[in-house]
């Protein structure tokens, strides 16, 4: 039976929240879960992580260093929430007239509400958009990041196709998110993530179902073998996964041929 739940979770096409039935409903429920709990989002992301949060989007930026750095590069960073990963890879870009901003996109209103208080006076511009249907031309960017969000997409194929339209021959994908991993590891990962962390999450926020949805996307989200097929299926190359402590999260990287 376990073995099948891990079957039927790899196999997954995308976020399903309890309830949601559909795409659509599935997309409903997750942009309606994090607008609510976006007045805590910031709070528990750094308790719950431990602080780690901050360590993973700042080695998620440095990795994309060289793309950063050229006033001239296109820059999106996807379910861009509060804004935190967007303010990481903002750090390295050069800070000289006419560089290109950075764009920080999110369908939670209110989630992106608090992103455009940390953004301001920075060049960067916020864009309220689904990730399935991006307001971007084709072959536009070079660096399309998304960290911790992708797993919440209601379809990670027609994602991940959205992501290859937009970026231009030779860009290349971040995506940072949570990871299920085994042994030792894994078996206290899930003590802390499917039992504490839920409770302490849903006092705080006043919300129980959103983060006891979380650990459920983590577990539904495809393991990485399964994550870089699907990167590679659709027309990604390079495709690679750095697990980031102890394999708990981690960056899938690739690049448009």
């Amino acid at each position: 039976m376990a073995q099948q739940a891990r079957m039927e979770h790899e196999i997954s096409t995308g976020a399903r929240p309890v309830g949601a039935t559909t795409e659509e409903t599935a997309a409903a429920n997750v942009q309606q879960m994090f607008d609510s709990i976006a007045p805590k989002y910031d709070l528990l992301n750094h308790l719950l992580s431990v602080g780690l949060d901050r360590w993973w989007w700042s080695r998620t930026a440095n990795t994309f260093r060289d793309v950063l750095v050229r006033p001239e590069a296109s820059v999106l960073d996807l379910c861009c929430g509060t804004g935190d990963m967007t303010m990481a890879l903002y750090k390295h870009r050069p800070a000289v007239a006419g560089a290109a901003p950075v764009l920080a996109v999110d369908f939670s209103r209110e989630m992106l509400a608090r992103g455009k208080q940390k953004f301001a006076g920075n060049n960067i511009v916020a864009i309220e958009a689904d990730a399935l249907h991006l307001p971007m031309e084709d072959n536009t960017l070079n660096l399309v990041t998304s960290a911790f969000g992708f797993r919440n997409l209601a379809n990670y194929d027609e994602g991940l196709a959205e992501l290859y339209r937009v970026l231009k021959p030779g860009g290349q994908i971040g995506i940072l998110d949570c990871n299920q991993p085994g042994g030792i590891v894994g078996a206290l990962y899930n003590l802390y993530f499917k039992r504490i962390l839920p409770k302490v999450g849903g006092m705080i926020s006043g919300d129980a179902g959103a983060y006891s949805y979380l650990p459920a996307s983590v577990e539904r989200f495809p393991r990485p073998a399964r994550m870089l097929a699907m990167i590679r299926a659709a027309g990604f190359r390079n495709e690679s996964w750095t697990g980031y402590t102890f394999g708990t999260a981690g960056l899938y990287r690739a690049t448009k041929p």
